[in-house]
């Protein structure tokens, strides 16, 4: 775990099996990390490969993470992320939350993910926002150039995010907007291959998605969507259907 430093360089780290975040970087600045490889059983609850939290300009790069969670996890208060070159899997793919646990929680902004393959995961590409009242925020958020192979939940936005039994049954607080999917490809494990399931307190706004193809492993995938509004190009397979078709 990393706390409150600035300037730092993680190189060609190797981590097997640790009891909880094999990396977790906290209050930091100016990070760099490259070419590590992660490694725990794909039961292994809590088993995050790089949780970022609280963090500033952060660069994850040419890395392979196979867990129990999310391979990267970008929690609240980080901006200014760069995600690349990743190979991911197994795992929850790659994360932006869980958001608004507390009311006054921080959020999450500019934040890139490229050049990514996700492999055997239960997720994708995800964001994640507790259903309760809260002040946080994804926004500016870009997912591009990923290979899904045979991904669960290959594209998600779950804004009803609970493991606190029993669940508050509440609208999330958490605004998500401007986020943009493009060049993602690939093949899903189960029919809905694109969930947009957004809050009715606080919909998600400026959605793009362009040049998507996901399919239910040689069959046609569906998608699903709740009080998101944006748009999508007539490339994108499956078309989800609350957003606006706009030209290629």
């Amino acid at each position: 775990m990393f706390t409150g430093s600035n300037n730092i360089n993680i190189n060609g780290l190797t981590s097997i099996n640790s009891q909880r975040f094999h990396i977790a970087i906290n209050y930091c600045n100016n990070v760099h990390i490259d070419g590590v490889k992660v490694s725990a059983d794909a039961n292994s609850p809590n088993t995050d490969g790089i949780h970022i939290q609280s963090s500033h300009s952060v660069h994850v790069t040419n890395s392979k993470i196979g867990t129990g969670d999310d391979c990267i996890s970008i929690g609240p208060g980080s901006s200014y992320v760069n995600i690349q070159n990743i190979q991911c899997g197994p795992g929850h793919g790659i994360s932006i939350g869980s958001l608004g646990r507390a009311a006054e929680e921080l959020g999450v902004e500019n934040v890139t993910v490229s050049n990514v393959d996700i492999t055997g995961a239960d997720n994708g590409v995800r964001i994640k926002t507790w259903g309760k009242n809260s002040k946080s925020f994804a926004r500016n958020i870009v997912f591009q150039h990923i290979h899904m192979k045979m991904v669960k939940n290959p594209i998600i936005i779950d804004q009803h995010y609970c493991l606190d039994k029993p669940c508050p049954n509440k609208e999330s607080g958490v605004k998500v907007s401007n986020v943009r999917y493009e060049d993602i490809h690939g093949t899903s494990t189960t029919e809905v291959a694109v969930m947009l399931d957004c809050s009715k307190d606080e919909p998600c706004t400026g959605i793009e998605m362009a040049d998507v193809n996901l399919v239910l492993v040689n069959q046609q995938a569906q998608a699903s969507c709740d009080n998101a509004h944006g748009f999508a190009n007539d490339d994108v397979v499956p078309f989800t259907p609350c957003l606006k078709r706009a030209a290629v």
